[in-house]
């Protein structure tokens, strides 16, 4: 459960990337979502903002957070 944390802004903004990402793929004509999705792509620095994109900006940023939190505790 060391993933699931809703005090951290990190994974609230994967999160969001997942979710955008998953809207955008099963509602493709949306302009809303799209433009959404490629808002949080630039704020995160990410190049793509293909649905595709977003969920792995999301997972990856969900993931990073965990194994730094695990690296500060000293943990592998």
């Amino acid at each position: 459960m060391s993933y699931i944390r809703p005090t951290s802004l990190t994974w609230w903004s994967g999160i969001v990337a997942v979710l955008l990402g998953v809207l955008s793929m099963a509602l493709p004509e949306s302009i809303a979502f799209s433009e959404l999705g490629r808002v949080v792509a630039l704020l995160a620095g990410a190049g793509d903002n293909s649905p595709a994109g977003l969920i792995l900006l999301g997972t990856g940023l969900i993931g990073i957070r965990a194994k730094l939190e695990r690296a500060a505790q000293g943990t592998p």
